[in-house]
This record gives structure tokens, sequence and C-alpha cells, in this order.
């Protein structure tokens, strides 16, 4: 494997496709390569460009090739797609991500670094809290109306609402309903919890 100059790696869960050329552009390794010996065999190959379609993982996976030394660039999946020769497999992807990240017009996306990724999580993470918060208070509202309980659009009328769920008395919403109502009230409490700390440890907030 002395002579490889450039890789493809097909990213999976637990079994990678790599496929390598030398510097004539001949096909020098076709291989299969579990989760655990991905990084023992790129140890074993001269410092070479390795490329990688963007995915989950791929910055890591990433990383951790350039910190053996080799040259790594990623490149979004709809780039790649028209380098596919044969019917679309493991191997095929991982031969034509080889031969598209040598085309000299390929567009490649940055390798992000480990706080990058982590501001990138806190941004998602926000975004899924706000989507859960809403889809939480319209099925309450929802729910509440089915027996005839309406409030305002907004803060004060949802809080009516909750208020409505705390009193046990109030015999407009049975016990069954009250206590799933109730669930959904903690869960999204709990988002809103979360959503604020979130924004409190951004550091671009």
């Amino acid at each position: 494997m002395e002579d490889v100059a450039v890789v493809g790696v097909d990213l999976a869960k637990s079994v990678f496709q790599v496929h390598g050329i030398d510097a004539q552009g001949q096909v020098v390794v076709r291989r299969r390569l579990s989760r655990l010996k991905l990084l023992a065999f790129f140890e074993r190959l001269p410092r070479c460009l390795v490329g990688m379609e963007t995915c989950a993982s791929a910055n890591y996976w990433a990383r951790e090739l350039m910190g053996l030394g080799h040259q790594v660039r990623l490149m979004p999946p709809q780039y790649v797609k028209p380098y596919v020769k044969r019917s679309k497999n493991d191997a095929s992807d991982a031969e034509a991500i080889c031969e598209a990240v040598t085309r000299p017009t390929m567009r490649f996306v940055g390798v992000k670094s480990s706080e990058q990724q982590s501001v990138l999580v806190l941004h998602r993470t926000r975004l899924v809290l706000t989507r859960q918060r809403t889809q939480i208070g319209n099925a309450i509202r929802a729910h509440l109306a089915e027996f005839g309980i309406v409030a305002p659009v907004g803060r004060l009328g949802f809080d009516r609402l909750v208020t409505v769920i705390a009193d046990e008395d109030d015999e407009r919403v049975p016990a069954l309903a009250r206590a799933c109502l109730a669930m959904l009230v903690e869960q999204q409490s709990s988002g809103a919890v979360a959503h604020a700390r979130d924004r409190s440890s951004d550091p671009h907030a």
C-alpha cells in the first residue's frame, strides 16, 4: 500500500468501504473495514489525500485522519453522485468519492473542530426544544378545547390553561385527561428550562 495516493471512504455506522488509487490512477486497494480497524488501516498508509462525503460522523473521522497526517476533504453527497459509475453500493460509492475528491472543480466543505461542532449541537438542540415546546403547547390547547376550555393565544392565555389543569376542583376536566395534560405541562416546563439554560451557555447569544 506504499503507492496509495488518494483514498475514498464510504462512511457507515459499523462497516466502512475504502477505495484507493496510486498517483497514476490505478486501483491499489479495495477493502471493507470495521469501525475498530479504520484508524489502524490509515496509520499504516503513507500520508495521502482522503475524500469523504458530509454525513453523520464525517467531521469526527476527518479530524481523526488529519491527526494522523492525512489531507482530508469533505464533499456534499449531491456533488459526488454524478461520479457513481455502476449500480449504487458501498464499493461503487467509495470509488466515486475517490474520483470526485481529485476533481479541480469540486466544492469542498470545511472540517469542523470539536468547538465548532459543539456550537452547532447547541443551536440544533435549541431548535428541537423550541419545536417540542410549540408542539406540546398546541396539543394542550387542542385537548382542552375538546372540553370546551379555550384561552387567548400567547403566554398569558397558555398560563390560564395551565391553571385549569392544576385545579383538581375544576370538574370540566376529567381526572384521566387532567393527569395526561399535567404530564405535558411538566414536559413543556422542562423543555423551557433546558432552552433557557442553552441560551445562557451560548457564547453567540
